[in-house]
């Protein structure tokens, strides 16, 4: 690969990197070509994109990002690394992840080596159970308006119904 296509390569990830908020690093080595291709169609028909690309490119492209995502790449950035795309569900990697593996039983691959979830970082497999837990932006919104609502429903329906027991009383009130 000669210098102006990796430059090529670097760029195209690096704007690749910027507009998509939630990203994953996965380690799928020992897989077979079919068990790779597998995965390709789970992520697809998920709606995730998933490349897989050298690690020294992974490292560059993150350097040109504002965030400082040093401590990451030396961690995340060895061996075989392949990146999950997802552009507006940020456990969306880690269910489709998480689903895989439990269709191979036997397989504990591919394993999560890092993600970026805007801009935090998360280093290792063993978060791979909160994140595909994580709720997303949609999700929490929705239950905020839940939240800020439900007082205002108990007085509503405490006036209504009390609006009849009061109504009675006044009744016999004025009836004696």
């Amino acid at each position: 690969m000669t210098r102006e296509e990796k430059k090529v390569i670097i760029d195209s990830l690096t704007e690749k990197l910027k507009v998509t908020p939630y990203f994953y690093i996965t380690d799928a080595s020992g897989f077979s070509v079919a068990q790779v291709n597998a995965f390709r169609q789970v992520c697809y028909d998920k709606g995730v994109e998933y490349k897989v690309y050298k690690n020294t490119l992974i490292k560059k492209a993150l350097e040109n990002l504002e965030t400082d995502y040093t401590a990451f790449a030396d961690e995340a950035l060895k061996g075989f690394s392949g990146i999950m795309f997802s552009q507006e569900v940020a456990n969306l990697p880690a269910k489709v992840l998480k689903d895989f593996r439990k269709a191979n039983g036997k397989l504990n691959k591919p394993t999560l080596k890092g993600a970026s979830i805007d801009s935090a970082l998360f280093i290792g497999d063993n978060n791979l159970d909160m994140l595909s837990t994580l709720k997303s932006r949609e999700e929490l919104i929705g239950d905020i308006i839940g939240l800020l609502q439900s007082p205002a429903k108990n007085v509503v329906s405490a006036l209504q119904s009390g609006q009849h027991i009061l109504a009675g009383v006044v009744k016999t009130l004025s009836e004696k």
